[in-house]
């Protein structure tokens, strides 16, 4: 424990008064214990606040080293840091919400008042306050480890606390693609579609199309949705995927093609959405019309990346290797792609196949049977 005093100058009209005494200017010491170390030196400060705010900062940190910075600003440089590194709006989305909605209001609450407080108890008692489910959970929890790292990485906090926080256990549903029989009654249930909107649309022309866009490039919904008109020449398409940036070639069906073009636009540029507000309000209406359709073709769990993965497993099951296709899906890394659609790859399905029965020709035959002695009578 440090303890503050007045060290008074000679020429101190109050060095009478005692060390505890406030209101002279002359020099602060402290003396005491930190970390198991004597420590017994002159701050350099005079006010008595400004010395009580640094010898509790010391305190929090366990060390004189160093220099101890309070979580909100230590979330705003981390901001700053990741505004500056370019990432996309959807990534600070989520560091937005689990830093400043989260994690700060949660801090507040429980007068942990610099980032150096953070310990592994703490971030455990943090994590219990998440009501996420274990995909989500153990994103959020990669995201406090990043924060936690930088932290590191610039002198605040030795270590990284949060990587001792082990992750939730996450069993991952395997991938299901629509059937061919699923895909014919969900684009028959587009012709049976409400016709008309408010604006005059042709609302069974567009959500087929749509629906056909979806199943024949692989796009993620985002990326159909704010599909513009340059992207689409001559039956191909040419776009940077919105989670990696990455640039793919995609060429489509004629009939596809044809059906994405002869619709009425959203606008100049683009094909689906008006270009006006965030894109994530025009998903929500593009999601809750692809319900209506899934309903009335009656198929359960209807959802829009299935019609990624009908794309991605139907190029597997014609023998395209994964590299191929974590390509066309703009995967970061083919591991991405391997966690999710392994099970479908013709090839190594078949390579499987024919190990085993290869072990087939290694079993010993069993050998015959021999015939019972039996004893007869005697007669």
């Amino acid at each position: 424990m440090l303890t503050i005093y007045r060290r008074h100058l000679g020429s101190c009209p109050h060095r009478n008064e005692g060390r505890d005494y406030r209101r002279c200017k002359c020099p602060i010491w402290i003396q005491g214990t930190l970390g198991g170390e004597p420590i017994r030196k002159a701050l350099d400060l005079t006010s008595w606040e400004a010395a009580s705010e640094l010898v509790h900062q010391w305190d929090a940190r366990g060390s004189i080293t160093g220099r101890v910075i309070p979580v909100p600003e230590a979330i705003e440089r981390y901001m700053a840091d990741a505004r500056a590194r370019k990432l996309t709006p959807a990534s600070l989305a989520k560091m937005t919400l689990l830093l400043e909605k989260q994690l700060l209001p949660w801090a507040d609450a429980e007068k942990l008042r610099y980032v150096s407080q953070l310990d592994v108890e703490r971030l455990r008692a943090f994590r219990e306050t998440w009501a996420d489910g274990a995909v989500s959970a153990s994103k959020k929890l990669e995201r406090l480890r990043a924060f936690l790292r930088f932290a590191n990485e610039s002198g605040w906090i030795e270590g990284n606390p949060a990587k001792l926080i082990r992750p939730p256990k996450v069993t991952l549903k395997p991938t299901l693609p629509y059937s061919a029989e699923e895909m014919a009654r969900i684009l028959k249930a587009c012709d049976e579609y409400p016709r008309k909107n408010s604006l005059g649309y042709d609302n069974r022309a567009r959500i087929k199309a749509f629906v056909l866009l979806l199943r024949y490039s692989g796009l993620r919904l985002q990326d159909a949705v704010t599909l513009e008109k340059a992207r689409l020449a001559r039956g191909t398409l040419f776009l940077y995927t919105q989670k990696t940036g990455t640039p793919v070639y995609v060429p489509l069906p004629p009939f596809v093609a044809e059906a994405v073009t002869a619709i009425r636009s959203g606008s100049d540029e683009h094909f689906f959405w008006s270009g006006v507000g965030h894109p994530r309000s025009c998903m929500s209406v593009w999601d809750r019309s692809l319900r209506v359709v899934f309903k009335l073709a009656d198929v359960e769990r209807g959802h829009a990346h299935r019609f990624r993965d009908t794309f991605a497993v139907s190029l597997l099951e014609q023998g395209v290797p994964i590299e191929d296709v974590s390509i066309l899906l703009g995967h970061s890394t083919v591991a991405v792609t391997n966690r999710h659609y392994a099970p479908w790859v013709r090839s190594r399905q078949e390579r499987l196949e024919e190990r085993v029965k290869r072990t087939w020709a290694e079993v010993p035959a069993a050998p015959p049977r021999r015939a019972s002695k039996r004893r007869t009578a005697a007669y």
